[in-house]
């Protein structure tokens, strides 16, 4: 079985023969992979009228339990965006009726971000949708080699993951 980075491979190393590809073999898989679910995801998320970045934000709420609330900084922190963004996304999803602000009886100066029903329904009807579609990409891999990867990929990924130290405050 031959995929394009086959191809790639190859063709660097017999242009420049001097330098070790091999980083190429599993990272251009990742990022062709990427583009490829980013692509899907897309298409789902749009079948539910949801931009990506939306999904972000209510299914983090979702994600919360409930009563599906967190404060803005959570938000921001769990998409990794500017409070700038953050407001500008919460404005827009409220005014969609997805999201509700609400007082913050913990902090008088605080609001809350609670997902609605409506945000609720339309976030549970893309997952759906989206784990079903990421089945089917994996249904050919056995149970015991999709463990095996995750495990592989965490290993990869969880360094990334970690915190840079020159940023904490």
């Amino acid at each position: 079985m031959r995929d394009e980075v086959d191809g790639l491979v190859e063709a660097w190393r017999a242009e420049r023969p001097d330098l070790d590809v091999e980083p190429l073999q599993v990272l251009s898989r990742v990022s062709r992979l990427a583009r490829h679910l980013d692509r899907a995801r897309r298409t789902v998320f749009t079948e539910h009228g949801l931009e990506p970045w939306e999904f972000d934000v209510l299914a983090e709420l979702r994600r919360s339990g409930p009563p599906y609330e967190l404060s803005p900084g959570r938000l921001l922190r769990a998409t990794l965006v500017t409070s700038g963004t953050m407001t500008n996304r919460i404005d827009r999803l409220a005014a969609a009726g997805l999201v509700r602000r609400f007082p913050d009886p913990a902090d008088k100066r605080g609001v809350l971000v609670r997902l609605t029903d409506e945000g609720r329904e339309r976030v549970d009807g893309a997952l759906t949708a989206l784990l079903d579609y990421e089945k089917t990409i994996l249904g050919a891999m056995p149970a015991s080699e999709r463990r095996r990867l995750a495990a592989l990929l965490r290993s990869l990924l969880s360094p990334l993951d970690e915190p840079d130290p020159r940023q904490r405050t």
